[in-house]
């Protein structure tokens, strides 16, 4: 019988300056400058491109100047309601947004034109291509528009090691080597794969390793990459 480790670690903030850019530094930089009543900004990419940390990151960034912030996504409840005063408008997932979700965006667009608010969405592939209804299309469209591309394998180590270091793991290179060959090569789906294995060593009370690493996979019933 294994232990139930305690989630002593608080999970990471997403923060900009632990954003690794890799070829996302325009991006990065145009949010960093981002000032009230600019026009609509959409960020799109696969996954694990950065989307959701730079919303978070911008988020946390105006929050901690004071300014208000309102996150929509496909597992926010309707009614969408804009808030009271000037605020940051975050749209995440765009394109998983159902019938009464895209009414309630582009509801948002109309309502706070030319009030001094900024929307910042993300979606999987570029405004012209989502899959949604065309007056919402055209509003996410019409500003600056960034494809954010993945990091590269070396910008990854760092990702992973970085994350390691904060949890106090050594992360040798036998296990990374495994995890960026063996498993897609998700920055997202990487890091919950680690989190997962710190939680099993916590609770084996053994060192990370890669006969660890196997174990959990054969306790978890999960395969890596048969192909690989």
């Amino acid at each position: 019988m294994r232990q139930i480790p305690l989630a002593l670690l608080a999970p990471p903030t997403h923060r900009f300056d632990n954003f690794l850019p890799g070829a996302n530094a325009e991006a990065l930089a145009y949010l960093r400058g981002l000032s009230p009543g600019d026009p609509p900004v959409l960020l799109w990419g696969p996954t694990g491109s950065g989307k959701t940390h730079l919303l978070q990151a911008l988020a946390e960034h105006w929050q901690a100047g004071g300014q208000r912030v309102a996150w929509y996504d496909a597992d926010t409840p309707l009614p969408w309601e804009l808030p009271a005063h000037e605020s940051l408008l975050l749209l995440d997932d765009c394109q998983r947004f159902d019938a009464g979700q895209q009414h309630a965006a582009f509801a948002l667009f109309v309502a706070s034109a030319g009030q001094g608010y900024n929307i910042v969405a993300t979606a999987d592939v570029p405004a012209v291509d989502l899959d949604l209804r065309e007056d919402l299309r055209t509003r996410l469209g019409w500003g600056p528009s960034f494809a954010l591309e993945p990091l590269g394998e070396a910008e990854m180590r760092a990702v992973l090691r970085r994350e390691a270091d904060r949890r106090g793991l050594l992360l040798g290179d036998e296990v990374l080597g495994y995890l960026l060959t063996r498993f897609e090569r998700n920055l997202k789906g990487l890091m919950t794969l680690l989190d997962r294995l710190d939680r099993f060593a916590l609770a084996s009370k053994r060192a990370l390793t890669l006969p660890l690493l196997k174990a959990m996979l054969a306790d978890e019933k999960i395969d890596s990459d048969p192909n690989l």
